[in-house]
């Protein structure tokens, strides 16, 4: 497997050998921001978990930017025994976008946002909540890039407190992470495989009423130490727990 640090462009199809061009909004990032240039290496990941590594044969910069590649190296990464769902609550300002930032860095292989009761920020039916929902898409986007990864997680529709009941019923194991709990993340047992929800509150913390619903679909409300973390930085905490205490990091 080539070296992880070679920048990495995302494309819908990745031929597993010969020449391929490198188009669109990813061409002009690559041509323009990242510069590069005639012989130089990238990655290209169909954000599925098909890598390639290319050489650069040709540049054309521009408004039509395109770069022309050969392909040195293909493989597929699989995706982790045990995956990790994060159901963000909605944050006022960029908090969310931040959340999904650091939750996508530190190895979130889905997304949910949250509407939950105590979140400043309200995601509305229409164009407004359309744009918040696609912000967060591009930040995960982006930020899987950035961390190098094969697969790019999914940034799913919104969903209330029931929808995500029901969905803690669905999945190997659920957690709700809660300031003040006195079960601790490293007493809990965790599966080999499967899927993991990992549930986060906004600023203002889980009313009684969701967190009784959350526990009577099969959730564990659970706190991850003894400090109190913000909403944008809780899941990537999580996460990083959760690789030491699984297989996820080996």
């Amino acid at each position: 497997m080539p070296e992880t640090t070679l920048p990495v462009f995302l494309t819908a199809a990745l031929p597993g050998s010969g020449r391929t061009t490198l188009d669109g909004e990813e061409a002009r990032h690559a041509a323009t921001v990242r510069r590069l240039r005639v012989g130089e290496r990238l990655v290209l990941s169909d954000g599925g978990g098909g890598m390639a590594r290319c050489v650069v044969e040709a540049v054309q910069a521009g408004r039509d930017a395109a770069l022309t590649l050969t392909i040195e190296e293909h493989w597929t990464e699989d995706p982790p025994a045990l995956r990790v769902i994060v159901a963000q609550a909605l944050a006022k300002g960029d908090r969310g976008e931040l959340a999904v930032e650091l939750a996508t860095e530190a190895g979130a292989d889905a997304i949910v946002p949250w509407r939950a009761a105590r979140s400043v920020a309200r995601w509305e039916e229409g164009t407004r909540g359309d744009k918040a929902l696609a912000r967060w898409r591009t930040t995960a986007r982006a930020a899987a890039k950035q961390a190098r990864r094969a697969h790019l997680p999914e940034v799913a529709e919104p969903v209330g407190t029931r929808e995500l009941a029901e969905l803690a019923q669905t999945v190997s194991r659920a957690l709700v992470l809660e300031s003040g709990m006195t079960a601790k993340l490293t007493e809990i047992e965790l599966p080999p495989q499967g899927d993991i929800l990992l549930i986060v509150g906004p600023e203002g913390g889980i009313t009684d009423e969701e967190l009784a619903t959350l526990t009577d679909a099969g959730a564990t409300a659970i706190r991850l130490g003894p400090t109190v973390l913000r909403t944008s930085t809780a899941a990537a905490v999580a996460l990083g727990a959760l690789g030491v205490l699984t297989d996820r990091w080996t």
